[in-house]
């Protein structure tokens, strides 16, 4: 709908030329089109290029120290504290640019489960960002419309850059969060995942106060809706692929809570990683990327508009958002049980960690607080060789309080619903990257599927040396040469000592915790 007069003043916007309120995705393809804002290709899909920023900027992310958060925030790295006042000047000085500007608004919810879902009105400067959050979140009705109050509100207005000097922030790219004011302030950056990651910190700072466990994970179920399995995992560990199985309904790929009655999606989309994306190893991430969905910085070919998906001219991070109906299995609303299966994923580059382990419950709490995986050579400017690294409870960057809060939530929900735990690698056999070969997807998901069914419990185990965890002595479906990483590696000593070094960043890891 487009109003001219759709009222802002509540979000400090005013004199806007145009608003555009809750429009249609048609129509906001049409205007994304008109204002070159990036082009189709041939699938429907809509391509854009976010420029400077084809990632999220963790060092220019603050929330706001104020009588809300000063007492409950784990300030520090992660969560960096900015002053009252910093927030209210830059959030003046993005309203007035935005001021004779046209606005694309949204109102919708954040939260499957009406009793703890969260209304927010996302204000966009760009019209294919407003598709992107119409993607990922969750529509409101006509009714709710009618009388919908805000309880958060999210500005995001990529032209608009903040002066460091001046504003008090680390560079022209900014996401802000003020729990007092009830308002995200983005700017400086185009890439989505700032719009989706700022209001899944928002959810990680009020559930807990409710009980409910907020966590960064996948989670599908089966046919008959009573075996819910979640996928912790940091971005490229295979939480989406994995979760998107066609033997499955997939209740969603990214943000979950965990309540007394069970789980359910924070989300109404998926936004996936489409790096060397085929049709045969994720045939429903593939089918998905068509009319309404939002591909990031992915090399589209000009005259043909075919997508090139192994071509990492612009980033290897490349992304689609698309809504979660147009995964044919989806389970929607995306409510269900407590989890009978808890996998822990990790993507282990140096090739020493076994692909599949059993875990007991204070095991799989550890794991959770470490939230390792590797960061490989390229990714990161300066990164030449893989890196471990530790993002505790898979989402460091997106969890403002202390880890052991959620840890220990995610500790307590275990015991009390009896959820086997597992930890599968989807990491290098053979040799670290670039030596070794990652592993085959086909194999992953016959151990997932292993998981799942039980099947592996009837399997022996061992003691893996080196980490403590059980190993199956086999397994069906998978090499039982990929069960034993040691005796894939030409060099058993070179093995032991790639081992141990990770062992002893493990050790120094949980040592803080």
């Amino acid at each position: 709908m487009q109003s001219l007069f759709y009222p802002l003043d509540k979000a400090g916007i005013r004199n806007p030329r145009c608003v555009y309120y809750n429009t249609v995705i048609p129509q906001l393809l049409e205007e994304a089109i008109k204002r070159e804002e990036g082009i189709l290709a041939s699938t429907g899909a809509f391509n854009v290029l976010t420029g400077k920023y084809t990632g999220r900027s963790p060092q220019d992310r603050f929330i706001v120290d104020d009588e809300v958060t000063h007492d409950s925030v784990d300030w520090g790295k992660i969560n960096v504290p900015i002053q009252p006042e910093k927030f209210r000047r830059l959030h003046g000085k993005l309203c007035a640019y935005l001021q004779g500007k046209d606005v694309f608004v949204y109102d919708g919810f954040v939260g499957v489960d009406p009793e703890c879902r969260l209304a927010v009105r996302f204000i966009n400067e760009y019209a294919y960002q407003t598709i992107f959050v119409e993607n990922m979140f969750l529509e409101a009705t006509k009714e709710e419309l009618a009388s919908f109050q805000p309880e958060f509100t999210v500005i995001c207005a990529p032209n608009f850059k903040a002066n460091p000097e001046e504003d008090g922030v680390r560079s022209e790219a900014f996401v802000i969060i003020s729990f007092q004011e009830k308002m995200v302030i983005i700017g400086g950056t185009s890439y989505g995942g700032e719009i989706k990651k700022s209001i899944f910190t928002v959810m990680n700072f009020l559930l807990p106060r409710q009980g409910i466990l907020p966590m960064h994970c996948s989670a599908n179920v089966g046919e008959e809706g009573d075996d819910v399995t979640i996928f912790f995992g940091l971005s490229g560990t295979g939480k989406t692929s994995l979760s998107a199985d066609p033997r499955r309904r997939l209740i969603g790929d990214d943000e979950h809570g965990w309540s007394e009655k069970g789980i359910f999606n924070f989300e109404g989309g998926c936004y996936a990683k489409c790096i060397n994306l085929s049709r045969e190893k994720e045939p429903q991430i593939w089918e998905a990327v068509r009319y309404g969905a939002i591909m990031e910085n992915v090399v589209v070919d000009p005259i043909t508009r075919e997508a090139d998906y192994s071509d990492t001219r612009y980033t290897e991070n490349t992304r689609v958002s698309y809504p979660i109906e147009h995964i044919p299995n989806a389970l929607i609303p995306g409510i269900a049980g407590h989890p009978e299966v808890v996998i822990l994923l990790t993507a282990d580059a140096f090739g020493v960690m076994p692909p599949v382990a059993k875990l007991t419950k204070e095991k799989a709490v550890e794991f959770f607080l470490l939230g390792y995986t590797s960061k490989l050579a390229g990714t990161e400017r300066g990164v030449v060789e893989p890196q471990a690294t530790f993002s505790a409870c898979f989402g460091a960057p997106f969890m403002p309080l202390h880890p052991q809060v959620y840890a220990k939530m995610l500790g307590e929900k275990i015991s009390q619903h009896g959820s086997r735990t597992y930890l599968v690698n989807t990491g290098w056999m053979g040799g670290p990257y670039g030596v070794g070969k990652r592993i085959d997807i086909t194999y992953t998901r016959a151990i997932v599927h292993s998981l799942i069914d039980g099947s592996i419990e009837s399997y022996p185990f061992r003691e893996d040396p080196i980490f403590g965890f059980l190993v199956p002595e086999e397994l069906e479906g998978v090499p039982r040469e990929l069960l034993h990483p040691r005796s894939a590696w030409r060099n058993g000593n070179e093995f032991d000592k790639q081992a141990k070094k990770l062992q002893s960043d493990f050790a120094a890891a949980i040592s803080r915790f």
